[in-house]
This record gives structure tokens, sequence and C-alpha cells, in this order.
């Protein structure tokens, strides 16, 4: 085997349009990889494809996390502000329930439940209803009454 000198193209030769990066660009090119290598490209397209996919499913992922996220804090304040009214209710009610229990006097007179103090009634039986009465004279009745304050 003889080695022989390749003949330099001159610089008149050369097109006037070349640039440094030309000789980069031609090393690196994927084109003349996939000619020597072409299980080489394949795998770099491979990876890159993957990489690709990978970057969009993070984009992807972070937006749905931040979405969710939002939407957690805004359902989050919701229920604080539903704790703050319900608390807010149930204090406003102790508060109408003491105004009234102090006006009035029918609880002063009243005694705590005991089991001793209960009175226990038989359940009536059907047969003894009596089939003709009017419900509607009885709710306007009741309607008629005065609502005494207290348990």
């Amino acid at each position: 085997m003889v080695a022989v000198p390749q003949s330099q193209p001159s610089s008149a030769q050369r097109p006037a349009s070349s640039s440094p990066f030309e000789v980069i660009q031609g090393s690196l090119s994927a084109r003349r990889v996939a000619r020597k290598s072409p299980l080489l490209a394949g795998l770099h397209r491979t990876a890159d494809g993957s990489l690709i996919g990978v970057f969009a499913a993070v984009l992807v992922l972070s937006g749905l996390t931040l979405h969710w996220q939002h939407r957690w804090t805004l359902a989050f304040r919701q229920l604080e502000m539903t704790r703050d009214l319900a608390h807010r209710l149930t204090e406003s009610t102790a508060m109408l329930e003491r105004h009234l229990l102090e006006r009035s006097q029918t609880p002063k007179q009243m005694v705590p439940t005991t089991v001793a103090n209960l009175v226990y009634l038989d359940r009536p039986s059907a047969a003894s209803a009596k089939p003709g009465i009017d419900h509607l004279a009885m709710l306007g009745s009741l309607m008629e009454r005065t609502i005494h304050h207290g348990y």
C-alpha cells in the first residue's frame, strides 16, 4: 500500500460563498452520519423524538398541575368562607336564643328533663282513628294559637 498525497483545491477553485462554519456543518451533517452509520442515525432520531416527547409531557403536566392547584385554592377559599359563615350563624342563633330566653318567663318555670319526668303513652290503634276528621280545619286552629318562646 502506497500513500499518495491528495491534491488540495487552491483558493481560486473554492467557491467564494464558503464560510468557516461550512466545514463544521459538513462534518456534523445528519446525512453524512446516516450514510456512514444508519443504525446510529436511527438511534439519534429516536432519542431526539423521545426527548421532545418528554419535554411536551412535562409542559402539559406542569400546566395541568398549575390549573388544578388554582382550582383547589378557589375551592378551599369557598370552604373557609362557608365555615366562617356557619360559625357566625351558630353564634347569631345562640345570641337570639339567649335574648329570647332572658325576655320570657316560661323557661324559669321549666325543670330539666329526666327519666322520672317522662310520660310514656301507648301507640294509638288504627281502629280508634276517627274517619271524618277535617285536617285543614285542625291546621287552621293550630295556626291561630300563640307560640311560646323557649324549648
